[in-house]
């Protein structure tokens, strides 16, 4: 065991094990860094109907994900993707009245409006800035919004009326809405039925597969620098997917401490073991998770119950023939 473990706790000491398993940085960290970003299928699918829809010109694109899938990281990274064309702008938290979303808008784009300004002076204030900005530069915005299952229903009316505005061949801003399945009970809603029928593209961050799950822990290896034979056993990979239920956060969330756990041990590699130490310390995994886990388990003690036996059998049987 690593002698700085006898006066430290092992979850304060992250910096520790990156030293210990010659990584550069921390691996598996919950911030949303677009360096990180791993393109499993339905990621590739999202980014390409981002980016389809944003050069053709498109109003609205819709991209819904569970929990923890990495909506804000895709979001983050298509932002970053974009050229200098393009004018962008994010808003993380739009549970904003119309008012106060057209001001956070604005102030995310740099718009001047008036001192005591109200909804259709920020709104005409907007208009001319988009119209300057494409008239000047050949440039239209980009928004997007996170978290857009929380808008309320007159916000997401007012983004509708921002989507009115283009040229006779292109919108003069497009949209991009990132949500919850949430969103798209809201967008059933009659009262908004308009917005709906403007949204060009959809797609869904479904959760990794387990193979994906394997490439995905690798990836982020490579990303932090780690060059070495394998981290995690195959086991142990096994036990992560099952546990994380292939949920990009959860997923990363048990990877740190499971490598907390295997430098606080002076083990080299990360077993089923370690992985089991982190699922027992995390209480924001969901129920389902943990009962598959558990039939998992089962059916590798089967599994290994049985060619236990055979093997016997095999044995009584060629014993009682010499």
């Amino acid at each position: 065991m690593p002698q700085q473990y006898e006066t430290h706790h092992a979850y304060n000491d992250t910096l520790l094990y990156t030293q210990f398993f010659n990584l550069e940085q921390l691996p598996f960290s919950l911030t949303p860094d677009p360096q990180f970003f791993f393109t499993h299928a339905a990621a590739q699918d999202a980014l390409n109907k981002l980016f389809f829809a944003t050069r053709s010109g498109e109003g609205f694109t819709k991209v819904i994900g569970e929990v923890g899938t990495g909506k804000t990281l895709l979001c983050r990274t298509f932002l970053h993707a974009l050229g200098d064309q393009y004018l962008t702008a994010y808003i993380p938290n739009p549970y904003l009245e119309p008012m106060t979303l057209l001001l956070a808008i604005a102030d995310e784009l740099g718009i001047e409006y008036a001192e005591r300004p109200n909804q259709h002076t920020v709104l005409k204030s907007i208009v001319h800035f988009l119209i300057d900005t494409y008239a000047s530069s050949n440039r239209v915005v980009v928004l997007c919004l996170d978290e857009a299952h929380a808008m309320p229903l007159p916000t997401l009316e007012a983004l509708r009326l921002l989507s009115n505005m283009e040229t006779p061949k292109r919108k003069l801003m497009q949209l991009v809405l990132f949500g919850q399945p949430e969103l798209d009970a809201r967008l059933d809603q009659s009262a908004i039925r308009q917005l709906k029928q403007r949204i060009s593209f959809s797609a869904n961050l479904a959760p990794l597969t387990a193979t994906e799950c394997e490439d995905y822990i690798q990836h982020r290896l490579n990303i932090a620098g780690y060059r070495g034979p394998r981290l995690f056993s195959h086991v142990a990979l096994r036990t992560l997917y099952t546990g994380s239920g292939g949920i990009p956060r959860l997923l990363n969330m048990l990877a740190h401490k499971s490598l907390i756990a295997a430098y606080a041990e002076g083990a080299r590699r990360v077993s089923d073991k370690h992985v089991t130490l982190a699922i027992e310390d995390t209480d924001t995994l969901p129920a389902h998770n943990l009962k598959q886990l558990r039939k998992a388990r089962f059916r590798r003690i089967f599994s290994t119950f049985s060619a236990v036996t055979v093997i016997a059998t095999g044995a009584a049987l060629l014993h009682s023939l010499a």
